[in-house]
């Protein structure tokens, strides 16, 4: 039997087909494939974004601004020497991009205007660290990327 040009493209354009199903059904049953949406609630989060603009401006015009770094012991995050320490409130997520079991939270309790999260709680690679926090009744949000070696 002869395979035409016609025939031949319908068996190309049939193989290409079956070949896209294969891939969408094997990403959407395999387990491997991490399906999940990055913040689980997503509407709800999205309803609250001006306010939480208005607290990134907030944490932008500070004239000393906290800072959020890596070092060998693990996060260090310094709070400026002029704000007082029992009047800072808050929290820090530290969120893991790749996989949101390592995902955790951290409430704010400062020893002279540091606080550190020990390496040992820490999987290295990318970490992203927003701290809500509140100093004298205002309220900031910071936003930094750390990198875990």
């Amino acid at each position: 039997m002869k395979i035409n040009w016609g025939t031949g493209i319908v068996i190309a354009f049939g193989l290409f087909m079956t070949f896209i199903l294969y891939f969408v059904f094997e990403v959407q049953s395999n387990s491997k494939y991490d399906n999940d949406l990055v913040v689980e609630e997503y509407y709800k989060h999205d309803s609250h974004f001006q306010d939480e603009m208005a607290r990134i401006q907030n944490a932008h015009d500070l004239q000393r601004k906290p800072s959020i770094k890596y070092t060998e012991n693990g996060v260090k995050i310094d709070f400026p020497a002029t704000m007082q320490n029992e009047k800072i409130k808050g929290n820090v997520l530290l969120y893991r991009p790749s996989n949101k079991k390592f995902d955790f939270n951290t409430q704010i309790v400062l020893n002279n205007s540091t606080l550190l999260i020990p390496k040992n709680k820490l999987v290295k690679g990318r970490w992203d660290v927003n701290m809500e926090w509140q100093y004298d009744g205002k309220k900031y949000l910071s936003k930094e990327v750390v990198y875990v070696n």
